[in-house]
């Protein structure tokens, strides 16, 4: 059995890969996904960016709840900021992509600053119907201002680089995805500063962090603003990926849907928001495939439908109730086995 090399300094216990073997089956990530699109039809393209897109969301959220402890319902809100930005900035203005996904970030970024300052006195259930009257709101700015485009939303058109448009699955795809690699890149890089510290200590005792110094309300408005930063960022490249934004783009059922993936791939860890973003979106799609290969037809095919539904919902029950760590504990258990086969743990 190898035995590991003790780690002899901060930058070595703070290092993003431990072994040259992490280190290498990173650059096979990096290449599978350079070679994807080169493989994939227009459909596994269009779920690759629907993952990517629900990845970075998801991982904003991460950033909130796994990592401070501060339950949130209003990421699909802070989305709708972010898509309503870019959707304004280039059906108006045709400033450039770039500038608006980060537009998109720091208009979501305000809007969670404003609904996390009651964080200090509300905490838990009280905190989540909080963000749930921020969707509502939301949800109500977006139906009924003028320049939202009111209930018929508005039209965005595709972003270009170079002069070229990014209209079609494959193009957007070189957008979505090195966009959201960054975003997760930042994340797991926030979790080794002073900052990210911070956040996992408010989760772990509030009070205890605050006897330690640590500012509670500036850190949980932080952690609200980057949470949402992430999500309006998500919500810019959905606005560009759909090349249409509504009301009913960003509803609530969104939120729940983020919950439900942080929890399925594991709270307080970035492989968890990414895995539980994975198995959020293509489950459905693998049953529904599945379905559509049985033999059936007509009325009985109407009837069997449903079950796919029936079914991705037993199977989010079953994780939370025979593995409440997420698909993350799952992965570094398959690892651990690895690591020291053919030995017992």
């Amino acid at each position: 059995m190898r035995i590991a090399t003790a780690k002899q300094n901060y930058g070595a216990d703070e290092a993003l890969f431990d072994t040259s073997t992490q280190r290498v089956w990173m650059a096979v990530l990096l290449l599978a996904l350079v070679l994807y699109p080169f493989l994939a039809n227009d459909y596994w393209l269009y779920l690759a960016c629907l993952v990517a897109i629900h990845a970075a969301s998801a991982t904003g959220l991460n950033i909130l709840t796994g990592y401070t402890g501060l339950v949130s319902l209003g990421q699909a809100a802070f989305m709708g900021l972010g898509a309503y930005t870019v959707a304004v900035l280039e059906q108006r203005y045709g400033t450039p992509f770039l500038l608006n996904l980060v537009a998109a970030g720091f208009v979501a970024m305000l809007g969670g600053v404003v609904v996390g300052v009651p964080s200090l006195r509300v905490k838990g259930l009280y905190l989540a119907i909080v963000t749930i009257a921020a969707s509502f709101i939301a949800h109500f700015i977006f139906g009924n201002l003028a320049f939202t485009g009111g209930s018929g939303g508005m039209t965005v058109p595709p972003p270009s680089l170079f002069g070229f448009a990014l209209d079609t699955s494959f193009k957007i795809y070189w957008l979505i995805v090195p966009v959201t690699l960054l975003m997760v890149l930042g994340a797991a890089n926030l979790f080794r500063t002073r900052v990210g510290r911070a956040f996992i200590a408010i989760r772990d005792r509030d009070i205890s962090a605050e006897v330690l110094g640590i500012p509670l309300l500036r850190y949980k408005l932080l952690s609200f603003g980057l949470s949402s930063f992430y999500a309006g960022v998500a919500g810019g490249l959905w606005a560009y990926f759909f090349r249409v934004v509504t009301p009913e783009s960003f509803p609530l059922i969104l939120s729940i849907f983020f919950l439900a993936a942080i929890i399925v791939g594991g709270m307080g860890s970035i492989l968890g928001a990414i895995l539980g973003a994975v198995f959020m979106t293509m489950v459905p799609e693998v049953l529904r495939i599945g379905i559509g290969l049985l033999p059936i037809e007509g009325d009985t095919l109407r009837y069997v439908s449903p079950v796919r539904t029936i079914v991705f919902g037993l199977l989010i029950v079953v994780f939370l109730i025979f593995e409440p760590q997420g698909l993350a504990e799952m992965w570094r258990r398959a690892r651990r086995f690895f690591h020291l086969w053919p030995f017992r743990t």
